[in-house]
């Protein structure tokens, strides 16, 4: 720090370092559990978590890793992956976390775009990794997360091991001083159309994002909180939740690779969860478990909910039969992610439930560090009544402005990103995502927004989970076609479904067609994959005109 040169204030710069040094120092002692990929926890604590993480860096930085260099991650939320986010980027490496779901073809294309040197994988994954490997020539070695393990050396000669580096690394390792500005992570978008684009966040980025996020009106993480973070560590630094709670020094609950109901409910029960955050589909799942199990969650105080749209049906349900606060945030791999929180106003907070429950189906407001606008298809900027439907752009301190290796910036010309997304925002900044672009059926002329279709099926009682689809039409060019899951042991038709929509939208908002399979297809990061839907059922109207 420096308080010369006439400045009148201390300076230091905005690294990821600082972070973990300060859940070391003043909450040393707080405990991180960790599922582990094999099965059973592991306990650690903060000054664990921060001693292994510079034992890393120094035993990486030994081995020849420089800084700037990429350094591969594909795992589930444990330990040890947590030591890596704060043991690479702390060191001056870039923690390029990759997603193990993804087509082997774009996990070779996204390993090679990077130029990640080393490659740390989970045990679940070595075998689908050994095959990539005639594919990914610039990687020079790869290291199991976990203790020497001699079988897995016999799937993969020469395989380093987790344990090793940490064991021979110095315990008196200090961090370099870098420039805030130098990368620290890297994310790749999920890739659904075209090849998947990297991002590279920056250290400063990155905890401006973990102090913006987790303002009182965001996350609102605190010291006495037990986290879990349910979204992927390989998914937008799982939202952030790594950095913020070492910010807080937050109890931290890391559940691995079970991530089914009945695993989250056993979790949050056992370890007192007070807050855990993940996309729709594995709240939905937790809502059935604890039908099933009769749990009530007793220490569950609060879920946060993104990634893809919130069915409104969650809400009261979570709110009457648990007593939790469920709250709606919007972002993208490309904001960080948080781009938006839905926290309710002062003059919110008299109102009737089900007047707030309507308020807090919004994606929600953005906090200090990002703005937002909507625009026309000219680029014209519309007014925030909360009726103008148009593209939702963004700017702010933690957003992306040129892709990694892209050549030529992100940006429009006057320095917005633009997200693809179809929005209203209110007088009062409540921004709700009315659809993706893509997804909006165009029937007639007339837009029907995929995601209000969506929503009322999932209020159903019998539906479990549902998507819409844009299906051609011969009159209509496109009408909307329901593919909808029944929960376990309910029974409804497709004539009883559709009349359940009388009365909550627009008679020609309601879909020709309502198809029922057993599972919807799911992306690596929980969003229901509708370009696989459209393959499938875009063309099962074809020859109808009698609507």
């Amino acid at each position: 720090m420096n308080a010369g040169s006439g400045r009148t204030m201390m300076e230091a710069p905005l690294l990821v370092s600082a972070l973990i040094d300060h859940a070391a120092r003043w909450h040393g002692a707080t405990e991180v559990v960790s599922v582990e990929t094999a099965g059973g926890k592991d306990h650690s604590t903060w000054a664990e978590i921060a001693a292994n993480s510079r034992r890393l860096a120094s035993a990486l930085g030994r081995r020849g890793i420089g800084q700037g260099d990429r350094c591969g991650t594909i795992a589930w939320n444990n330990r040890r992956h947590l030591e890596l986010y704060f043991g690479l980027s702390g060191g001056g490496f870039v923690c390029h976390t990759i997603n193990p779901r993804l087509h082997p073809d774009q996990m070779a294309f996204i390993i090679n775009h990077s130029g990640d040197r080393m490659l740390f994988v989970d045990r679940t994954f070595l075998t689908a990794v050994a095959a990539l490997v005639p594919r990914i020539p610039g990687v020079e070695a790869i290291v199991l997360m976990g203790p020497r393990d001699p079988e897995a050396e016999t799937i993969l000669p020469g395989l380093l091991f987790h344990d090793d580096l940490v064991a021979e690394g110095f315990a008196d390792y200090a961090w370099p001083v870098l420039d805030e500005a130098a990368p620290s992570s890297l994310c790749y978008t999920s890739g659904t159309t075209g090849d998947p684009k990297g991002v590279l966040y920056t250290h400063r980025s990155t905890v401006l994002h973990a102090l913006g996020g987790n303002q009182p009106d965001g996350l609102a993480v605190a010291a006495r909180d037990s986290v879990m973070p349910v979204v992927p560590m390989f998914h937008v630094n799982a939202w952030g939740v790594p950095y913020i709670s070492a910010a807080t020094g937050c109890r931290l609950v890391l559940p691995g690779p079970g991530l089914d109901g009945e695993s989250l409910v056993r979790l949050i029960d056992t370890e007192g969860v007070s807050l855990a955050l993940g996309v729709p589909t594995i709240w939905l799942g937790l809502l059935a478990a604890l039908e099933r199990t009769g749990s009530r969650a007793e220490s569950l105080k609060r879920t946060v909910v993104g990634g893809a749209a919130l069915p409104p049906a969650m809400i009261p349900r979570f709110r009457d039969e648990y007593g939790v606060d469920l709250i709606h945030a919007w972002g993208m791999t490309e904001t960080s992610p948080l781009g938006t929180l839905n926290q309710l106003l002062h003059r919110h907070v008299a109102l009737p439930p089900p007047v707030q429950e309507e308020i807090r189906r919004a994606q929600g407001r953005p906090p200090f560090g990002v703005d937002l606008r909507i625009v026309d298809d000219e680029g014209r900027i519309l007014p925030h009544d909360g009726h103008a439907q148009g593209t939702l752009q963004i700017r702010g301190h933690w957003i992306v402005a040129a892709y990694f290796e892209a050549g030529g910036g992100a940006l429009t010309t006057d320095g917005w990103f633009d997200t693809g997304d179809i929005a209203t925002i209110s007088p009062d900044g409540y921004m709700t995502i009315r659809d993706r672009a893509k997804d909006m059926v165009k029937s007639g002329g007339e837009w029907i927004s995929t995601v209000e279709i969506e929503n009322i099926a999932i209020a159903h009682p019998a539906i479990a989970n549902a998507a819409a689809i844009a299906a051609r039409h011969p009159k209509w060019d496109e009408r909307p076609v329901l593919i909808a899951v029944k929960r376990p042991g309910e029974e409804v038709t497709e004539a009883e479904l559709l009349t359940f929509y009388q009365g909550r939208v627009a008679g020609w908002q309601v879909p020709d067609r309502v198809i029922f399979i057993d599972s919807l297809p799911l992306g690596g990061t929980g969003k229901v994959l509708k370009n696989r839907l459209r393959d499938q059922f875009g063309e099962v109207l074809m020859g109808q005109t009698d609507r």
